[in-house]
């Protein structure tokens, strides 16, 4: 299978991981919004890690809170444009395509549940509680959420690294 994958074109291997991305995505918040009840909480090690099946109206961490319109549009908007300048982002090299893939997948899962629930569906939610009783935590986010962090990442650490091409050229000639 592996081998396959570098027979592929570099269009097939972006949306093959698009796809993947977003089935697991959706598939994942279809159980939490069958099985959890909205605004609950489930508490799987205590003092840690809850399933939690809350909304988000904005962005990451809450930003841009109840444009969930003008956000699903700037998605769309976002995935047109990012497709029209993917040579931009590494787009040459496996890795870039898996970052578009991934970035591509989360998108698509989190546009559509702007569409579907006029917010995205949260349902990860680490924390801890202090002495105090104070609970303190890290926003709750989902599997689109994780992906498109990740093609973040991936894209960071690629434009940091020398291109297959250039770095041959860059050698100083004998």
């Amino acid at each position: 299978m592996i081998s396959s994958w570098y027979r592929w074109n570099p269009a097939r291997r972006t949306w093959t991981v698009a796809f993947v991305i977003f089935a697991a995505d959706q598939l994942s918040k279809g159980i939490v919004t069958a099985t959890l009840p909205y605004h609950e909480e489930r508490v799987v090690l205590d003092g840690f890690f809850r399933f939690v099946h809350w909304g988000n109206t904005g962005a990451a961490w809450s930003v841009f809170s109840q444009r969930n319109g003008w956000l699903a549009a700037f998605s769309s908007v976002a995935v047109a444009a990012l497709w029209m300048l993917r040579r931009q982002f590494e787009y040459h090299r496996p890795g870039g395509q898996l970052a578009l893939g991934l970035l591509f997948g989360g998108i698509f899962g989190n546009l559509v549940d702007r569409l579907r629930h006029d917010h995205v569906v949260d349902f990860l939610r680490f924390y801890w509680i202090r002495r105090s009783g104070e609970e303190i935590g890290f926003p709750a986010f989902n599997v689109a959420d994780m992906a498109i962090s990740s093609a973040v990442v991936l894209l960071l650490f690629l434009t940091w690294q020398p291109s297959p091409a250039s770095s041959a050229s860059d050698a100083p000639a004998e």
